[in-house]
Parts: structure tokens; C-alpha cells; sequence
């Protein structure tokens, strides 16, 4: 089976760098090439809560698209997201991308709106892959963000990963 270049999103507002750094661990089992956009702090969308931490990362997988979001709402369900009593969001992770499929897939739209809607998004995006084409908008992520009048105030935030730091303070 050949392999398929994904675009995933992950935030947290719930202690953060546990919950993200563990969804970058169990990534790193599910996606081979795996690569992280700087993290920022943003203030959160649709829901009252504390701050985010998002960020972007690519990688590239043998798993079907239905199958890779599948195990992605198990990554999630690990890390407390289903919990009855959860306070926040611990962990989310949608596919923002996957290779240039356009379209509706059992209830999944790719590419995923938020790309064109949230600067938590966009900007990591088109720093992570600053080439790379949406399917539809038909201009480079780099383009959209330079672009982009999105009223949304993000923060770089410090954030490590397996001694690596994604993001500089």
C-alpha cells in the first residue's frame, strides 16, 4: 500500500503539553516523516474555556483515510476527550488534509473549513508547509495566510517535544 501525505490540527486547553505530547507520541506510531509547525496560544473558538495550544503537523501514513480518523478519535478517547466529566478539551485532532482529496467521506469534509476560518490553523500551516496548494482556494497556504483578515490573536508559545523545541518563546 502506498503512502498518503496528511495535514492534521491538535489543541488543548486542558493541561496542554501533556495532552498534546502524547497525542504527537501516539502519532508517531500512526504516521511515518512526522513534522510540527510551531505551537501558539490562542484564545478559544466556539466554546467558553481557557486558552489553546494548536499547532499543526504532516506526515505520512498507509492507513485509509476512514481508518486514520478512527484511530485518531482513539488517540483522543485516550487522552480524556469522551470522558463524561471532562472539563475543556483535552485533545483534538482533525485532519485538515489528506493527500488533495476534496469532498465529503462518511461525514468527513476534506479539505476541512477551519483552514480558511482560524488563524490557529492557517498560520501554522502555512509555516509548516508554506507551498503546499489548498485543493479548492487554489492558492499556496503561505498566500491564503498573507491574505487572511481573520480577527484572531495568537501567540508563539515554548513548546518541546522529545527534546525538541517546536517553538521558540
Amino acid at each position: 500500500m502506498s503512502l498518503s501525505t496528511v495535514y492534521l490540527g491538535l489543541g488543548s486547553n486542558i493541561e496542554r503539553e501533556r495532552h498534546l505530547c502524547a497525542g504527537l507520541d501516539a502519532l508517531a506510531e500512526v504516521l511515518v516523516d512526522l513534522r510540527c509547525s510551531p505551537a501558539f496560544e490562542s484564545e478559544p473558538v466556539g466554546i467558553k474555556s481557557g486558552p489553546f495550544i494548536n499547532f499543526v503537523v504532516t506526515g505520512q501514513t498507509h492507513l485509509p483515510l476512514l481508518e486514520l480518523d478512527r484511530r485518531l478519535k482513539f488517540i483522543e478517547a485516550d487522552n480524556g476527550r469522551y470522558a463524561p466529566d471532562r472539563k475543556g478539551l483535552p485533545l483534538d485532532i482533525d485532519v485538515l488534509m489528506y493527500q488533495d482529496w476534496q469532498g465529503t467521506f462518511d461525514g468527513l469534509v476534506l479539505p476541512r473549513a477551519e483552514i480558511l476560518k482560524n488563524a490557529f490553523v492557517l498560520w501554522p500551516l502555512s509555516l509548516l508547509a508554506p507551498h503546499l496548494v489548498h485543493p479548492v482556494a487554489g492558492k499556496s497556504m503561505a498566500q491564503l495566510w498573507q491574505e487572511a483578515d481573520i480577527q484572531q490573536v495568537l501567540a508563539p508559545v515554548p513548546f518541546e517535544w522529545r527534546g525538541r523545541q517546536l517553538t521558540e518563546a
